[in-house]
């Protein structure tokens, strides 16, 4: 069990660290704010999701919690590539087709050359938000301490507080390590190196 277990928890302690229990009104704030900063920064094993996407002449669209594509595979099931939405349109101009290659434009993925079907993305999704409806997730459960510094760090952004944001910015980057570090372990840790290339 997470030694903080759950949003209201978050609260309750994030208010003694920071000293500031007079601001859990604006708690919630500074929560979206913290998640905001991680999504933009955390990719790990636990964001992953899978999702199938409609593809209508060319065009579907993207999960809403979709951050990046880990990878795209056809109605074939074989694995497209990524390419500038400039050497899409000129490499597939006027083809139709089962598609070969993607670019992400807005909430949209664009594949050529033109065609209808399913595409499988494998994908980096967003953190869950926390709510009092939501009241836990995966990263609150896996590493507490990342949401706490996170929360003290924008509670101190919004005191303007140098010292305090220093403090929490520094341990929540250390947390965020530690996190990283054990998902390269879990995924990695036994495997074993492949040398490319022709042997002699």
């Amino acid at each position: 069990m997470s030694t903080i277990p759950d949003y209201v928890s978050l609260l309750v302690d994030a208010g003694e660290y920071s000293g500031r229990n007079d601001i859990a009104h604006l708690f919630p704030r500074f929560i979206g704010l913290a998640e905001l900063k991680l999504n933009r920064f955390l990719r790990v094993a636990d964001m992953e999701a899978v999702a199938t996407v409609a593809v209508t002449n060319g065009a579907g669209p993207m999960p809403a919690d979709f951050l990046e594509a880990r990878e795209v595979k056809n109605v074939n099931g074989l694995p497209i590539r990524a390419v500038s939405l400039q050497q899409l349109t000129e490499s597939y101009a006027g083809r139709s087709g089962v598609p070969a290659g993607y670019a992400i434009v807005g909430s949209t993925i664009n594949v050529r050359p033109l065609g209808d079907g399913d595409l499988t993305i494998t994908y980096y999704g967003k953190i869950p938000p926390l709510t009092p409806a939501n009241p836990t997730n995966w990263l609150l459960e896996k590493a507490p301490d990342t949401y706490l510094y996170a929360l003290v760090e924008e509670i101190g952004i919004w005191e303007r507080d140098a010292g305090k944001v220093g403090a929490a910015l520094e341990l929540k980057m250390q947390a965020l390590s530690g996190l990283k570090i054990g998902d390269e372990r879990r995924r990695w840790g036994n495997a074993q190196v492949v040398v490319g290339g022709p042997t002699p």
